[in-house]
């Protein structure tokens, strides 16, 4: 059974919160909000009880050492505007500074730590770094889903030093996944897209025993295309995956399962904001040319499928969707998504920044703030961090 951040009480307790504030920067500014945005819940939760809140999270990869243009002010700004109130960032996240800052915290105050990742022992789950952090406070809340599949310092050794429990976002994130994976209304369908077979091919074959239709698209969808026999022209291909793409096809087959691949493509000589995009048939594709994106007549039949369905979940999107010339593909099915009857569930990542992007994240069911950690669980695997918090 999974504890929660209502199982304890925090009034007048130092509470290490593990956030996930890794949000894009540009300028100076956060460009996008929607971490932040997520964790305000168990924020307000903890300052309305009286907490003091220490506030963690990485942001990149640093690698270990500081890098100026990663520190965290960008987001204790953003989190001041979005409060209403003042949020403290310190310039470390760990030692006697630190520690002297936090001791002085009154009941609601903020404190915002530096980059966890600009100390090596982060990453490496070092025990001396998270008894750093741990020294910090007198309790634990793990928030930051899109971490809980790593095994880190501050969401696995913290947790094992601290009262720990799961904040109000975890707790969201895992119920709402937990039953998609457990007992999901069908015909169950699974969009996959994203650039490569390599990271998508051990989530098809662990989604076999769930889901009823298959839609692949994106560049993905180019490595099962070549295993048809099919010209790809300079389309992505993952030929080191072809054999497991030839398995996964079979034995879908073998469940009565439904794979759908693109019957059209957009396609161009070069990725590039200037190139002509010509729509062609898969297996079409001219010399020298790559598919950029699926056509119009996919997109239809993804659609269909989409508004028949019981539950939709989407992970990568299914196009170059960085060119405008290359969105409409996804553009299309994400729109029937956001329209569709089915319970609807986008998986974190850059699937999760396009329907946002198009202004359609008020209408999915579930938009993950993970999308390693949202595979992860769905597929069955364990989420280190989660383990950590069970009673």
């Amino acid at each position: 059974m999974l504890r929660t951040v209502r199982d304890l009480e925090v009034g007048g307790k130092w509470v290490l919160v593990r956030t996930d504030f890794n949000v894009p920067l540009q300028e100076g500014r956060v460009a996008n909000d929607k971490r932040i945005r997520a964790a305000l819940p168990t924020i307000n939760y903890l300052i309305e009880q009286g907490a003091k809140a220490i506030l963690a999270s990485h942001l990149d990869r640093p690698k270990g050492r500081v890098v100026e243009e990663l520190r965290l002010d960008p987001v204790a700004r953003r989190l001041s505007e979005l409060l209403d109130r003042s949020v403290s960032k310190l310039d470390d996240s760990v030692g006697p500074q630190v520690e002297a800052a936090v001791a002085e915290m009154a009941p609601g105050d903020i404190i915002l730590l530096e980059n966890l990742r600009f100390h090596e022992g982060e990453e490496q789950n070092d025990p001396q770094f998270a008894q750093a952090l741990a020294r910090l406070a007198d309790l634990f809340v793990n928030d930051a889903f899109g971490t809980a599949h790593r095994r880190h310092a501050s969401n696995c050794g913290v947790a094992q030093l601290l009262p720990a429990v799961a904040g109000l976002l975890m707790e969201r994130e895992i119920e709402v996944l937990s039953r998609v994976r457990d007992d999901p209304e069908h015909p169950f369908v699974a969009i996959i897209g994203g650039k490569k077979a390599e990271d998508k091919i051990g989530v098809l074959f662990d989604l076999l025993s769930k889901v009823d239709i298959f839609l692949i698209g994106g560049g993905v969808a180019f490595t099962f295309l070549k295993v048809r026999g099919l010209n790809t022209g300079n389309s992505i291909v993952a030929e080191a995956m072809m054999k497991e793409a030839k398995e996964f096809v079979e034995e879908a087959y073998r469940r009565g399962a439904t794979v759908l691949l693109p019957q059209d493509v957009r396609a161009a000589q070069r990725f590039s904001p200037e190139a002509e995009a010509v729509i062609v048939e898969v297996g079409k594709i001219p010399q020298g040319w790559m598919g950029l994106d699926i056509g119009p007549q996919t997109a239809r039949e993804f659609r269909r499928r989409v508004r028949e369905a019981g539950t939709i979940l989407w992970t990568g999107p299914l196009g170059a969707f960085e060119l405008p010339q290359f969105i409409e593909g996804t553009k299309a099915v994400a729109e029937a998504v956001a329209a569709a009857p089915g319970f609807t569930v986008i998986g974190g990542g850059e699937t999760a920044e396009v329907i946002e992007e198009l202004g359609l994240a008020e209408r999915i069911d579930h938009v993950s703030t993970g999308g390693g950690a949202c595979l992860h669980l769905l597929r069955g695997k364990e989420l280190p961090a989660v383990e950590e918090l069970q009673a």
